[in-house]
């Protein structure tokens, strides 16, 4: 799918040499553009004066001004391509960080509905439902809990995105404004290491089709090793996983035009197999099969509301990383509407129509392959293994496809299918994010491409997968877990935004250090920790850690929810407090 502009990098070359170009002095220090605007009447960030060093504040001495720019003109959209020379010589501005200038501001509705079609196409998406049925709900409870946890955070999802729109700035400079120019980098940590973990089990999963592929064409493929495995991966999974890390990382550092390939065909590519998927399986098993005549395993709400309330937290997790860095996407878009609607048509419908394609792909493939574990019938690789093999599936006489032709057709396309839509996510999902957030350390030291490549060695230190070992280790440990880090920091967000600054950022102090949101803003810092703080006994017990009292085990499967509303709320009131601070 045709995005438009290049994912990654993070600027548009056009956008670019707009931006270095306006930026320049000329004619002895005139700036065209910005003149132009002045006999126009209209304001230009390119007047503003030095930077402002300690003590020359308007706010009292030794107070930090983290309030909202009242006094002074902020810096507008239409001004913000032209950022004071002393901003591009600032530590705190690379051109990947750099605003996106007007002119390279091309994402439309389409292109939006386009990001999230492609990103929400994606095995663990096909998957959410089975996790959900694998802990009980039956399937139209578990379609509910997916549409209703996407419906959610789409909310947090669309406020975020406002200000990368109008100001076209990325999320680590974002959140500059709220936790201060050096306390920005704790966010834009927690977030990539999200990333990092969520890199690493997609790379796992696209490892895992390679395996199962080659394992269908080379059935020896399987013994290398001797059943030897290494922190828990056999050697085969070792193998076609650092495979197809390799495969990632190259492509990284390649440049992502050649992701913007892979864009144009994934989607598309993906809903293609699935819908061969569920005609095939639909036509074999003669309906719909049984899935989805089988009652939830709940006799009372009660005991529904136990697994509801958690894995609606999970769905809510499964996006609340996009509901940080939503700016990285926004800043490319022509205007508030364009990606509005597209994001709004995009995210729920496909994540609810694909889960639901999942359910009845799964439920016809029971009907067929009686012999094999239901669970195991959730995962479209173990599928697709299985019509590919040679050998016949358990409980069968014969391989399901007669023909050895037949067999490697489908093999070849299948596995292109999932290589190419499984890099493609991850990519814009879970490498353009980090690789911004990581490089905000230090932006004159820490280029994307080297952001991609401490993303992807982090990936694998995580060990994704252990995390996808069992239903209840990848929801109540992971989502929910790392959804307890994310809820905080996107309530102070949406706060900082909307009610104290009341969407006005000055732009170029956002790249300055002795600006307005120069150092640590400790409100909000403060905010994050109480935030996070109620969740971490949940969590620890969860994860098998050690034990928690009763009430931090109820209070955890909330953690999105409550950390959200306890980081926004103390943020809030911190910062109408200090005097400062209005």
């Amino acid at each position: 799918m045709r995005f438009g502009l290049s994912l990654g990098g993070y600027l548009h070359p056009e956008a670019r040499f707009l931006s270095e170009r306006e930026t320049e002095p000329k004619r002895g220090g005139r700036y065209p553009a910005r003149d132009r605007r002045l006999r126009n009447g209209g304001p230009s960030t390119a007047d503003a004066p030095p930077p402002r060093e300690e003590g020359m504040a308007a706010t009292p001495p030794g107070v930090r001004n983290f309030a909202p720019p009242m006094a002074t003109q902020p810096t507008t959209s239409a001004t913000f391509a032209e950022l004071p020379p002393d901003v591009v010589a600032s530590p705190l501005y690379n051109a990947d960080l750099a605003p996106v200038p007007a002119a390279g501001r091309t994402w439309t509705t389409y292109n939006f509905a386009a990001l999230w079609i492609s990103m929400a196409h994606c095995i663990p998406t096909y998957m959410l439902a089975g996790g959900l049925i694998a802990v009980g709900m039956n399937w139209w409870q578990a379609l509910l809990t997916i549409g209703l946890g996407n419906l959610i955070v789409l909310v947090p999802i669309l406020l975020n995105a406002h200000p990368g729109t109008k100001y076209g700035i990325p999320f680590p400079v974002l959140a500059r404004s709220a936790f201060g120019t050096k306390g920005a980098n704790i966010p834009a940590i927690l977030r990539a290491i999200v990333a990092c973990g969520w890199f690493g089990i997609q790379t796992y999963i696209g490892g895992e089709a390679v395996r199962t592929f080659v394992e269908a064409m080379w059935p020896g493929f399987a013994k290398l090793g001797g059943g030897a495995a290494f922190a828990g991966l056999t050697v085969p999974s070792a193998l076609t996983f650092l495979f197809f890390w390799a495969l990632n990382i190259w492509i990284i550092y390649r440049g992502m035009n050649a992701v913007r390939v892979f864009e144009n065909w994934a989607a598309p590519i993906v809903l293609v197999m699935a819908a061969w998927l569920l005609v095939w399986a639909v036509g074999r098993a003669g309906g719909v099969g049984p899935l989805l005549s089988e009652p939830s395993k709940f006799a009372t709400f009660g005991e529904f509301w136990k697994v509801f309330v958690p894995s609606l937290t999970g769905m809510v997790g499964f996006w609340a990383t996009l509901a940080l860095n939503i700016p990285d996407f926004t800043r490319f878009g022509k205007g508030q509407r364009e990606q509005m609607l597209g994001q709004t048509l995009g995210l729920p419908t496909t994540m609810i129509a694909f889960s639901a394609m999942g359910v009845v792909i799964t439920s016809a493939s029971q009907a067929i392959l009686k012999g094999v574990p239901v669970e195991k019938l959730w995962d479209p690789v173990a599928i697709l293994s299985f019509i590919t093999s040679s050998a016949a599936p358990p409980g069968l006489d014969a391989p399901l496809l007669a023909s050895a032709t037949e067999r490697v057709v489908v093999a070849v396309i299948a596995l292109l299918g999932v290589g190419i839509a499984t890099v493609s996510v991850n990519i814009a999902a879970n490498v353009v994010s980090p690789a911004n957030d990581f490089a905000n350390l230090a932006p004159k030291r820490i280029s994307f491409r080297t952001g991609g490549l401490i993303t992807g060695v982090l990936g694998i230190v995580m060990m994704p997968w252990k995390l996808l070992a069992s239903a209840g280790s990848y929801i109540f440990t992971w989502l929910i877990g790392y959804s307890a880090l994310l809820g905080p920091i996107a309530g102070i967000l949406v706060v900082d935004y909307w009610l104290l600054r009341q969407q006005q950022l000055d732009v170029a102090d956002l790249y300055r250090p002795h600006g307005r949101y120069r150092g640590v803003n400790g409100v909000a810092v403060l905010a994050l920790v109480l935030g996070i703080a109620p969740n971490v006994p949940g969590f620890l017990h969860a994860a098998g850690i050690a034990d928690a009292p009763r009430i931090f085990d109820d209070l955890y499967v909330y953690a999105w929810f409550t950390g959200f509303l306890i980081g926004g709320a103390v943020y809030w009131l911190g910062s109408r407090r200090r005097p400062a601070s209005r």
